[in-house]
C-alpha cells in the first residue's frame, strides 16, 4: 500500500529541508499560498519563522488546520 505522505524538497532561509505531509495537506497548503499571493516555499519560510517548537511538518499541518478553523468561524458569525 502506497504511503499517503508525500515528502517535497524546498528553500527555507536559505536552507534545503524536506517536508513530510499528507496530499491534503500540500494541496491545501498549495491553495492557501496562492490567496495569499505568496510561493510555497514563501509560505513554509514564514511558518517555520513563526514556530514555537516541534518540526517543520507539524508545523505546517496545524498552520493548515488553523486557518480553515479561523475560516470556518468567519462564516459561522
Amino acid at each position: 500500500m502506497k504511503s499517503p505522505v508525500v515528502k517535497r524538497s524546498v528553500v527555507v532561509g536559505g536552507h534545503k529541508t524536506s517536508v513530510s505531509l499528507e496530499h491534503l495537506f500540500w494541496s491545501s497548503l498549495k491553495d492557501i499560498s496562492k490567496q495569499r499571493g505568496m510561493t510555497l516555499a514563501g509560505v513554509i519560510s514564514e511558518i517555520d519563522a513563526n514556530r514555537q517548537q516541534g518540526n517543520l511538518s507539524s508545523a505546517v499541518r496545524l498552520f493548515v488546520l488553523d486557518h480553515y478553523k479561523v475560516r470556518a468561524a468567519d462564516h459561522s458569525r
